[in-house]
């Protein structure tokens, strides 16, 4: 793939117009143009913006290659530090076990699965057990997976309500997309959720108490892979 192809997959990837990224850059949106068709070649302080602003070295993003796989394994793990991902898996969450989606066709014997698809984004959750769970939630784009998060819970003592984790898991945070909120109380009870990390790589524990009492438990990690 030659630099000018790049160049337009790239900016798409980010969902930038070319005046965006000409504005980003500082030059003009003809400039840009002349590069993604072959017209022109960016001098090298330009080079070294573009290399910082689309997360791939320069040299991967200078040197022809034939295989397009070798552009992906960089730009496809830049799509977490997209919003649109984060929106995507908010409404992903909200769709699906949160908001009592249908369930799609079982994975693996007696799992538990659902499935959420927009464009070229796609969400799944799985997981195994009931009282006591395991599972795994995943990202992808154009079916390469770019994101992942394990989870494993219990309940643990009388007065747990499932409906009441449902509700919670609807108020996922943009700013911690993996759970619920970090502090959430609805009568009797109580929703807490800690986070340590970022979107590349976290782990967290959420836990209800009802009338003071913890009933229930779940521990999970996730981030980035490629």
């Amino acid at each position: 793939m030659k630099f000018q192809d790049k160049l337009q997959v790239l900016r798409k990837q980010k969902g930038m117009s070319q005046e965006k990224l000409a504005e980003k850059i500082g030059i003009s949106r003809q400039a840009v143009a002349k590069w993604e068709a072959g017209q022109s070649y960016p001098d090298m302080n330009k080079l070294i913006i573009l290399s910082d602003l689309f997360r791939i070295s320069i040299d991967k993003l200078v040197k022809n290659y034939d295989d397009e796989n070798c552009l992906y394994g960089y730009t496809k793990q830049d799509h977490y530090i997209d919003e649109k991902v984060i929106d995507f898996l908010c409404r992903a969450k909200k769709s699906t076990y949160a908001g009592k989606g249908l369930e799609s066709t079982s994975s693996r014997p007696n799992s538990h699965d659902f499935q959420y698809v927009e464009n070229d984004l796609k969400y799944i959750d799985t997981y195994l057990g009931g009282e006591k769970f395991a599972g795994e939630e995943a990202l992808w784009c154009n079916d390469f997976p770019f994101w992942s998060m394990n989870y494993i819970g219990r309940i643990i003592a009388d007065g747990f309500s499932g409906d009441f984790l449902k509700e919670c898991l609807l108020l996922v945070p943009k700013e911690y997309p993996y759970r619920g909120p970090l502090v959430y109380q609805n009568g009797e009870y109580k929703y807490h959720c800690i986070v340590n990390g970022k979107f590349e790589w976290f782990n967290g524990y959420e836990e209800i108490f009802y009338n003071d009492i913890k009933v229930y438990e779940c521990i999970f990690h996730g981030g980035c892979i490629k």
